[in-house]
């Protein structure tokens, strides 16, 4: 092997090499992971920052307890954070550039497409909805910041699943208490029936009471007469 082909060799080995860098390095500041880039030039390497006005606002929404979502006006995910793609239990990177309704449970995506196309308008842009993993999120719209204006929006979704079914619970609860209130209803009705109709009972018992009194005084007045009667009649014979 000539010479030639030796260095020919290693100069292909380093420019994949540093092709190599160049790719990651990129990759880095796509991904925000690089806070600043070194370049060459006639005066030495000079260093250019990457920081912005948005990288504060970033640091923010990574660092948030709720899931973040960038959506454009037709709900494609742009961009989230690591706690949505937690809610979603999907890595980011299959997250990003899918539609934000496959997320969620048919029943809810009507109500979701709806308030997508007003949440530039002064209303109310709060939804809950339940997700397709049984999860329910409250979804807020807001706008982009000034400095990042446009057609998008940042969607914030809190997980509020356990107080959905605390919720479930309690209405499940109350209608037992109800089923349990109308079972008491019908009894009382009933010792209410049984009491009118003991009333009325112990009403004629005291009833035919009171005429057998009668008649007993009556036949003791009589009896009391006829001896009377036969007294008089002994004492005239």
């Amino acid at each position: 092997m000539t010479s030639t082909n030796e260095q020919l060799i290693t100069e292909n080995k380093e420019l994949k090499l540093r092709l190599a860098e160049a790719e990651d390095a990129l990759a880095a500041i796509r991904g925000g992971e690089a806070d600043a880039i070194i370049v060459p030039g006639r005066d030495g390497e000079q260093v250019y920052s990457l920081s912005s006005a948005e990288t504060p606002y970033r640091t923010f929404v990574e660092e948030m307890d709720e899931g973040a979502v960038t959506l454009s006006a037709e709900g494609l995910i742009i961009y989230c954070n690591q706690r949505f793609a937690e809610l979603v239990n999907e890595p980011i990177e299959r997250v990003i550039g899918t539609y934000f309704q496959r997320f969620i449970n048919p029943d809810n995506t009507a109500g979701f497409d709806k308030l997508l196309k007003r949440r530039g308008h002064k209303v109310n842009n709060v939804l809950t909805i339940s997700l397709v993993n049984s999860l329910f999120l409250k979804l807020s719209f807001h706008l982009l910041p000034s400095y990042l204006q446009g057609e998008n929006c940042i969607l914030v979704a809190t997980d509020i699943t356990e107080i959905k079914r605390e919720e479930k619970k309690l209405l499940e609860l109350s209608k037992l208490l109800e089923q349990k209130l109308g079972i008491i209803q019908q009894l009382r009705m009933r010792l209410i029936e049984k009491k009118i109709d003991s009333d009325v009972e112990i009403r004629k018992l005291k009833g035919a009471n009171k005429k057998l009194a009668e008649k007993n005084a009556g036949h003791k007045q009589a009896e009391k007469e006829l001896r009377l009667k036969l007294k008089k009649k002994k004492r005239t014979i």
